[in-house]
């Protein structure tokens, strides 16, 4: 599928919440995730309502993202995009993903609030699912809040895109880790990371 004339990554900015250089309950195996900051599609109960203002994160370049994946190709097994909401950051997103399928043997797994139907009718959406490997595609509704198999809602769908994962790669994903970082930092992430904060603390 040919690529569309987008801007180059060192011309390609995105607005970025937060970004994990590696992960096991984002995806399949180790990951990097980054968070992409903005979304107007207001889920209620979205249990990331931080990413929701457009004007919040920073702006991070393409080419430095592109650079820091690089720098730890070896170490993880692909990348998960997730926000916010990516799509609507979509020709930021086209180059970072086109990059990343150019420059590393690594997996993209991309979670998006728009269904598969509504992403393909968008003008660069075609052309993004041709570099995804899974697409975590839908609204979260709170009436059907799944948090298993990385689906938030049970409305929500997993479209394997290649044949590089299948439903049996997502039956041992954790619903959701804690991690410490060497300064203390404590870092909760997951589809239930609040469930895992009850248990710790006895707290719903």
């Amino acid at each position: 599928m040919p690529r569309p004339p987008l801007g180059s990554a060192k011309t390609s900015e995105i607005r970025v919440h937060a970004l994990l250089p590696r992960s096991r309950a984002n995806g399949p195996g180790v990951r990097m995730v980054i968070w992409f900051q903005g979304c107007s599609l207001g889920c209620v109960g979205c249990f990331n309502p931080s990413t929701h203002a457009t004007s919040a994160g920073q702006l991070v370049s393409v080419a430095d993202l592109l650079c820091q994946i690089a720098c730890i190709d070896k170490e993880v097994e692909g990348i998960t995009i997730t926000g916010g909401e990516p799509f609507q950051q979509a020709s930021a997103l086209a180059v970072l993903l086109n990059g990343i399928r150019e420059k590393t043997g690594l997996s993209i797994l991309v979670f998006s609030g728009y269904t598969r139907i509504e992403i393909e009718r968008m003008p660069l959406g075609s052309s993004i699912l041709g570099v995804v490997d899974v697409l975590i595609s839908g609204r979260f509704l709170q009436s059907l809040h799944s948090g298993r198999g990385l689906l938030g809602s049970s409305n929500q769908e997993v479209c394997f895109l290649t044949t590089r994962y299948g439903p049996s790669d997502f039956s041992r994903i954790p619903a959701a880790e804690l991690r410490v970082s060497t300064n203390g930092v404590v870092e909760m992430t997951g589809i239930r990371p609040i469930q895992l904060l009850t248990i710790l603390t006895g707290k719903t």
